[in-house]
């Protein structure tokens, strides 16, 4: 029988990372007012990267509208690159400035972080002097951590020891791939970085690790579930008296209370978890669904759900496990479906079933894309056969992308421009200033420098150029693509602005002009720097505010993945097949966006291009319908529904 891995760490999950975010900003601002009511201090161990920035959001709105004080709090910083001056792009001394010691009342002389400035020969002794602080303030009360792809705590790379302190250390390959987003490339990034060490860490009295997204769920479960290993710096938490990790639910995927639940207990045997399940079992001891028999489940820890819902017709020869295996295959094969926006009644046959999006045909369509390539990259094949069935396709590109273009793409352009002018007979003086303009910023260009206005907008035009581009080879015309550059992203920076009232207005003004009936969206919510969640949350707000439209509450919201993860088929509600021909007709529409071609600007941690990603996941969710004893077809774009209107 199955025996479910043992969690060494306390482990608290929450549905979003706003909600994981509270709780860990309460508990900052209860030990800042503990220790005052105490007379003393509070230090604080803090963490950069986007995963802290929710929870120093949290502690800003409580400090201007709960009136809580961070006067007399000292904080450490976990770790600077090396070299990096204090106000260079991506400092995190400026990071802590701009997201938290800005907007709020701390004195700047009570906030440490270690000097990414001092002189190679130098940082042994800062690093004895930043230990000698901490141990002078009294320790550190609250250390706040994230977790790297390595498993790496602060810059604690794989094979650091337990009773490390504050050090230089040479970065991960991996942890370079990860930073190169804010370096506007890898080879731009430091390759050595000041942190503190394992065994500073775990001197603080408590500490709180947070981790949010996918990505971030197979190394969460090596921490938490298996042996404390050097490899995984994160495990050595472990060893701590009073530890936990916050996560949200992607974070937590992995692990076995949420992979396997019915490992560590009863459960609950709705028709989800039973699909789950029987999903779960079929991959642990590679069968087709059909063939799993009374053994199967016993072994692996299913008795439950065997003698709950498997005991009704156990007289059948199928034995015990028949009925949930039937009732199991029927429903992953209704999530088949060529018709994604419906089928018309001159189209159907008889036994066919009868779907509710088959009401209304033709529909009006609107696909959100994050970035100007989402589309194509995670539903390029839906996207071409909705057009192709005759709906009425609408793309509504939410961000330029602008900051994912190459300046080798803008000189390519202006060179064109140049050229072009002159065929055209256009007034070359005004070009020529425009080009020298660009071409001498580029020229002079420091690493991470922002654009400026018109290099920002050359790069958007190459985006909405590729973008125009892709939607034609799907069948979309050009006049149903809507730009809408929310300004949340429109900071010519890798940093982005929180969702704004702006963001949201824009996105409904297009629902309510549009009145679609069926609606895509990005629930790929694992990309580097959070575009696409806040994206979608802008999406999901614009159908709170609309709910009491007639047309919104019929409306049908699916979430597409691709670019950084696939649906697992016990959650896919709707798969389109493709055939062969459609699989190379979407490489063609992502192969238009030439700009992000072969390599692009913000890889994130899969070496693949994009186009690549999404074939072989594609793939991949055909051959587990294939290997669940589904029908086999060349590629699986698959959807979940979303039901929070």
């Amino acid at each position: 029988m199955a025996t479910a891995p043992r969690e060494r760490i306390p482990v608290e999950v929450f549905p979003q990372p706003s909600d994981a975010s509270r709780r860990v900003a309460r508990e900052i601002a209860d030990r800042i007012r503990q220790k005052r009511s105490e007379g003393k201090r509070c230090v604080l161990g803090l963490a950069t990267g986007s995963t802290p920035t929710g929870v120093y959001a949290e502690l800003v709105r409580m400090h201007r509208e709960e009136k809580l004080s961070f006067k007399g709090v000292m904080t450490f910083n976990l770790d600077e690159y090396h070299p990096m001056g204090a106000k260079d792009l991506q400092s995190y001394r400026r990071f802590m400035q701009e997201h938290l010691f800005n907007h709020i009342d701390i004195d700047p002389a009570d906030t440490y972080v270690p000097d990414g400035t001092v002189a190679a020969e130098d940082v042994a002794a800062a690093c004895r002097d930043y230990e000698r602080k901490i141990h002078d303030a009294g320790g550190i009360d609250l250390q706040l951590l994230g977790i790297g792809r390595t498993g790496h705590i602060g810059f604690n790379e794989p094979g650091s020891p337990p009773d490390s302190r504050t050090r230089l250390i040479t970065l991960d390959r991996l942890t370079r791939m990860d930073a190169a987003g804010d370096f506007f490339g890898d080879k731009f990034v430091p390759r050595r970085a000041i942190t503190m060490g394992v065994g500073t860490i775990l001197d603080a009295r408590r500490v709180i690790l947070v981790a949010f997204g996918e990505g971030k769920a197979g190394v969460v479960r090596r921490a938490v579930e298996e042996d404390v290993d050097a490899a995984v710096a994160a495990s050595f938490l472990q060893k701590h008296p009073n530890a936990a990790f916050v996560l949200d639910e992607a974070a937590a995927a992995q692990l076995t209370r949420m992979a396997a639940p019915w490992l560590r207990g009863p459960v609950e045997w709705t028709e989800a978890s039973i699909r789950k399940a029987v999903v779960w079992l079929a991959k642990k001891v590679a069968k087709p669904v059909l063939l799993l028999t009374e053994e199967d489940y016993s072994e692996h820890g299913l008795q439950d759900l065997l003698s709950s819902h498997g005991a009704k017709r156990a007289n059948l020869v199928g034995g015990p496990a028949y009925d949930i295996n039937i009732s199991v295959f029927r429903t992953l094969s209704q999530t088949i479906t060529g018709w994604p926006g419906g089928k018309p009644a001159s189209e159907r046959r008889p036994g066919d079933i009868v779907r509710e999006r088959d009401r209304v045909f033709p529909k009006r369509v609107v696909v959100f894309s994050p970035h100007p390539d989402d589309d194509v990259i995670s539903m390029g094949g839906t996207l071409a056969r909705l057009a192709d069935h005759g709906h009425e396709v609408h793309v509504a590109y939410q961000t330029s992308g602008a900051i994912a273009v190459f300046d080798h793409d803008v000189a390519r352009f202006v060179d064109f421009a140049r050229e072009f002018a002159a065929v055209a007979g256009l007034a070359a003086d005004k070009v020529a200033v425009f080009e020298n303009e660009v071409t001498s910023f580029i020229a002079n260009k420091r690493t991470g420098q922002i654009d400026p206005p018109s290099v920002q907008a050359l790069k958007s035009l190459i985006r909405r150029g590729e973008a125009r581009a892709g939607c034609r080879e799907c069948g979309v015309p050009p006049e149903r693509l809507h730009f809408l550059d929310l300004p949340f992203y429109e900071t010519g920076a890798v940093k982005k602005k929180p969702l704004g009232e702006k963001d949201i207005e824009i996105t409904v003004e297009l629902l309510e002009k549009l009145k679609p009936h069926q609606v895509y969206a990005a629930g790929d919510l694992s990309d580097p720097h959070g575009t696409h969640r806040v994206c979608l949350a802008a999406v999901f707000e614009a159908f709170k505010r609309l709910a009491d439209q007639d047309w919104a509450k019929e409306c049908e919201v699916w979430l597409y993945r691709g670019a950084w993860q696939e649906w697992e088929p016990d959650r896919i509600e709707m798969a389109v097949p493709l055939s062969p021909d459609e699989v190379r007709r979407k490489r063609d529409a992502i192969f238009r966006h030439q700009s992000q071609k072969d390599r692009a600007m913000f890889p994130g941690a899969d070496e693949r291009e994009f186009w690549q990603r999404a074939e072989d996941r594609n793939r991949g969710t055909a051959d587990l319908y294939d290997a669940l004893g589904l029908a086999r077809y060349a590629a699986i774009e698959g959807f979940v529904r979303w039901f929070g209107k």
